[in-house]
């Protein structure tokens, strides 16, 4: 009876000394933890974070776009438009083509007043030569005749006499069909001068 008492102490003895081990290992385990995770928190260490694709998106370089705005036309504008219009004409002009064959019309958009004279002008306008014009002058009588005044600059170093045939058709033959093609103006007749004095064709 001694004996089996002396040996369950012993036993038990064991068992406590074992008990007390593992406790012991678990509580610095569990300190170890503890240490660890306090550290962790301390110097702030996270987890990276996945990166959003709209995060992405945002991120590249975009081109600008442009936009371009529309005129706007105000009121003003449409008043100044049918201002213009109501104070101008449309016209046909002749001119001689490049071989003096036939004249050409050309619509053109003139002042309502003294459109003749503006008709003129345009005709008159494309002539670049040895021949020079210093003025011109347009009147209409009461029958439908219009005299058109020609007038040859000073520095000209050709007159009216030294026109060929195709230059006076396409100066003379211009302006008449020009003045008696429109029915605007109603004229009957053309007559040439160089100031006052008739030129004889």
């Amino acid at each position: 009876m001694y004996l089996f008492n002396k040996y369950l102490y012993s036993v038990l003895t064991g068992v406590i000394a074992i008990s007390l081990s593992s406790c012991n290992y678990l509580h610095a385990n569990t300190s170890n933890k503890t240490n660890l995770q306090s550290l962790a928190d301390q110097t702030n260490f996270k987890t990276p974070l996945k990166a959003d694709k709209s995060t992405l998106i945002s991120a590249k370089t975009v081109n600008p776009t442009i936009i371009v705005k529309p005129q706007i036309t105000t009121n003003i504008n449409k008043k100044t438009a049918i201002a213009t219009s109501k104070n101008s004409i449309t016209a046909t002009i002749y001119q001689a083509d490049n071989q003096c064959q036939n004249l050409v019309p050309k619509k053109v958009v003139i002042p309502a007043k003294n459109s003749l004279q503006a008709a003129l002008g345009e005709v008159l306008e494309p002539r670049n030569s040895d021949f020079i014009l210093a003025g011109y002058r347009v009147s209409v009588n009461s029958n439908r005749v219009a005299t058109v005044d020609l007038r040859v600059a000073p520095d000209s170093q050709r007159t009216f006499t030294s026109l060929s045939s195709c230059e006076q058709f396409a100066l003379f033959g211009s302006i008449k069909k020009t003045l008696t093609n429109n029915p605007t103006w109603k004229i009957k007749e053309v007559r040439f001068t160089q100031q006052g004095e008739e030129i004889y064709l």
